[in-house]
């Protein structure tokens, strides 16, 4: 019985790796997707998470001359907020950085794990 359970967890780890976006586009989608299904106050939980995380990853990655190109993280969550896999679009040494930095962060327990949410960036002086 317990071989059988080990299998079935297995199958199930396998089956949602499956579905896991492979590229950027399919997790900026799903992130899409999955940001307009929250309910307001979800949202603005989300938010909140997000501007903590964001802040101290630009802390730890901006420089007086950093290129400030426009760029985006996609960042999966699992259910208890812990960003587990990320991807970007934009290929500047901040966009690296920032995208390491929010790669080891925790946001707020999303409804539903895989939860993809998005941190799109672009500055004006």
């Amino acid at each position: 019985m317990r071989t059988l359970l080990l299998a079935c967890a297995l199958c199930v780890a396998s089956a949602a790796q499956a579905q896991s976006p492979t590229d950027y586009a399919a997790a900026k989608q799903q992130a899409d997707r999955d940001e307009a299904s929250l309910p307001a106050s979800e949202a603005g939980a989300l938010r909140d998470a997000q501007r903590l995380a964001l802040d101290a990853a630009i802390a730890g990655c901006a420089t007086p001359t950093a290129d400030t190109s426009p760029f985006v993280v996609v960042a999966e969550l699992d259910a208890s907020g812990q960003v587990v896999r990320t991807w970007r679009e934009g290929g500047t040494p901040l966009a690296i950085c920032v995208q390491k930095q929010i790669r080891g962060s925790t946001l707020s327990a999303p409804p539903r794990a895989p939860f993809f949410t998005s941190f799109e960036l672009s500055f004006t002086p």
